[in-house]
């Protein structure tokens, strides 16, 4: 299992703030646990979210914020998460709508993890909880 997987965090979600959902122990020292996927994934769409409320309309722009270039190689992040997808990197689209982020999601899991190990039950699950449905 990866670490991501561990922690229910597929995201790969750092500490630092009080999300829904968290594990009473967090043993990891960087990242948030969950006390199941569907929280973790939950906390992905809702921090897409808060891109959207910031005024970010690209793929591109939403990777380059969820995976800063000091920390990642975001060119190609956003050239997977594209790929992944079928989403150009540059056109419009809306981190509030489920034909939008539910594929943006299971891109970055599978991006952060290596694979993507959730039915889509448990993705739609986790994005119900953030008022994410088809």
């Amino acid at each position: 299992m990866t670490r991501g997987e561990r922690n229910n965090n597929p995201g790969n979600i750092r500490i630092g703030q009080p999300w829904q959902g968290l594990a009473t122990d967090q043993t990891d020292p960087d990242f948030c646990q969950f006390t199941d996927p569907t929280w973790g994934i939950r906390a992905i769409a809702k921090i897409l979210h808060s891109y959207a409320d910031e005024g970010v309309m690209t793929l591109r722009q939403a990777i380059n914020r969820w995976a800063p270039s000091t920390e990642n190689d975001t060119g190609s992040y956003v050239a997977d998460v594209s790929a992944q997808t079928g989403i150009q990197a540059d056109i419009t689209i809306s981190l509030m709508e489920y034909d939008d982020v539910m594929p943006i999601v299971k891109a970055i899991i599978y991006h952060e993890n290596g694979e993507q190990p959730y039915p889509q039950s448990v993705v739609d699950a986790g994005l119900a909880l953030a008022g994410v449905v088809p």
